[in-house]
This record gives structure tokens, C-alpha cells and sequence, in this order.
């Protein structure tokens, strides 16, 4: 039985790799969990039968491992070649708000394959110049099918605020759930926004969003500049960033998210896993 927070690592921190020598290079680093970013090398989304189909084998590895799972569905390029992360929920056109859409139900059915309690998302940004109330719309509509899809299968949805996207900042994020007033969906805070984004305090944000806080990304920052670093090459007091998740008693992931790391992938994570042992998160 889990009675304390555990780390994690993001499979997107791995893209040279194959799923199976991933989850293994991540458990033996001493992760007790995984974010599983569904891309094309990693359970390709796109073929929903065949991506099924492998995740009930990979399933068979997380138990092997003892890692537990979270889905991640931040890849880049998976649905336009051309335009990261589009298109999105909040995408002018409908049939590009039904890809985003279809893509992510694909993510819940894995998620259940996998075992995995909770996928992670975000809003995107419109492509069309639309306003604020106008986006915000369509985003709400889109969540509300989604959540519904959520439900039927088991999971919940934890939503992440995103520099650069509709929903950014954690008022944004507030708006957002003050609206939808919805179980189901809940806040994956990633640590290297605050940062990036000069948004509050961390400690404050984990202490008023305590009961719906479901995932946490870590990485290294700089105040006011998106980059996620590894442990120890930026600003961040980790001390205090496990402090106040202790005050709270999460129960919950904290995922190291280095996506740009993957080239030395082995090394990074285990010098970051080393990094935090240090500073007393749990083994």
C-alpha cells in the first residue's frame, strides 16, 4: 500500500528509446512511477486497436517493474506534422477539435489497459485569433464530452495549465474549474510553469488546490523563462517544493519532466533521481 508521494519519470525524456528499455532504464534508476507520454515510438495514439493491444502488454512490464502509471498526452507533433500541439480542444474548426478529441479518448482507453488512475491534459491554443470568452467556450464544451468519456472508462482527468496556451496561469486554471465544477477533473501543477510564467508561489498553489491536486511535474527553472532543466542547474528550492507537498500529505506522483534530455537520457535521470534523494524525497 502507497502512503507517501513517489517519483516519476517522463517517458518523453526518452524518445530514443524503446518503451520496454525505457520503463526499464526508469525503474532501475529507482522511479517508483512512470508518465507515459503516448507518441508515435511510444504507443503510437494514432491506431487505436494496435495501441490497445500494446498496452496491455506494457502493462505486464509496469507490474514486473512495480511502477505505477499516469498518462501523459503532451506529444508534439502527433496529430500535424507541421504545427506542435495542434490542432487542440480549442482549435477554430470542429474537425480539428474532434481529432484532438478522438486522440484523447484514446489515451483514456490505454490508460485503462495500463492500470493508470489519472491522464493528464491541456487546453492548447487556438489557431484562429479567437478571444478569450470564445475559446474558453469551446474549450468547456470539448471537456465536458471528455469527461463524460472519463467516466465511462474509470479515469479522471487532470488538467495542467500551460505557458503559451488558453489555460496558462493558475487563475486561468480556477476559471476553468469553477466552471466545469466536475469530479472527475482535477490539476496536474507543473512546477516549471510557475516559474516560467512569474505565476504566484508554488506553496500556495499547492496549499489552495490540495483536493484536486493529482500530478505533479518537476524539473529545474529559471524565473520568467520556459526551460525545463535538470535538478540543480536552475532556481528551484526543492527543499520547500517537498515541504509543501508534505504539509498537504500528497499522496501522489512527482514525474521529473526533462524532454529535452533524451540524447543523454540514462545519466540525466539518474543524477536527477540522485539529486532529489538528497534533499529527501522519498526512495
Amino acid at each position: 500500500m502507497w502512503c507517501e508521494m513517489f517519483l516519476g519519470y517522463n517517458t518523453n525524456g526518452l524518445p530514443h528509446h524503446r518503451l520496454e528499455d525505457a520503463l526499464t532504464l526508469i525503474a532501475e534508476a529507482g522511479f517508483r512511477g512512470v508518465a507515459l507520454t503516448l507518441d508515435h515510438q511510444h504507443l503510437d495514439p494514432t491506431e487505436r486497436s494496435a495501441c490497445l493491444r500494446e498496452a496491455r502488454r506494457i502493462r505486464h512490464l509496469l507490474d514486473r517493474h512495480d511502477l505505477r502509471v499516469t498518462v501523459e498526452t503532451g506529444a508534439r507533433f502527433i496529430l500535424d506534422p507541421r504545427r506542435k500541439h495542434q490542432p487542440t480542444l480549442v482549435s477554430a474548426q470542429e474537425a480539428g477539435r474532434a481529432r484532438r478529441r478522438e486522440f484523447l479518448e484514446t489515451c483514456v482507453l490505454a490508460a485503462a489497459e495500463l492500470g493508470a488512475e489519472t491522464v493528464s491534459l491541456w487546453s492548447g491554443a487556438a489557431d484562429d485569433g479567437a478571444g478569450e470568452d470564445e475559446a474558453f467556450m469551446r474549450l468547456t464544451n470539448e471537456l465536458h464530452r471528455l469527461l463524460d468519456f472519463a467516466e465511462k472508462a474509470g479515469r479522471r482527468l487532470a488538467f495542467e495549465p500551460e505557458p503559451g496556451m488558453l489555460v496558462d496561469t493558475m487563475a486561468r486554471y480556477d476559471r476553468l474549474i469553477m466552471t466545469m465544477q466536475h469530479p472527475l477533473l482535477g490539476l496536474t501543477l507543473d512546477v516549471n510553469h510557475v516559474y516560467a510564467l512569474r505565476d504566484g508561489s508554488v506553496r500556495e498553489h499547492v496549499e489552495r488546490w490540495r483536493g484536486l491536486l493529482w500530478n505533479v511535474h518537476l524539473s529545474d527553472a529559471r524565473w520568467g523563462t520556459h526551460e525545463h532543466l535538470p535538478p540543480g542547474d536552475g532556481e528551484v528550492d526543492f527543499v520547500n517544493i517537498r515541504r509543501s507537498l508534505e504539509a498537504i500529505r500528497y499522496l501522489g506522483p512527482v514525474h521529473l519532466e526533462l524532454s529535452r534530455h533524451g540524447h543523454d537520457a540514462a545519466r540525466v535521470m539518474g543524477n536527477a533521481h540522485a539529486f532529489l534523494l538528497a534533499r529527501g524525497y522519498p526512495a
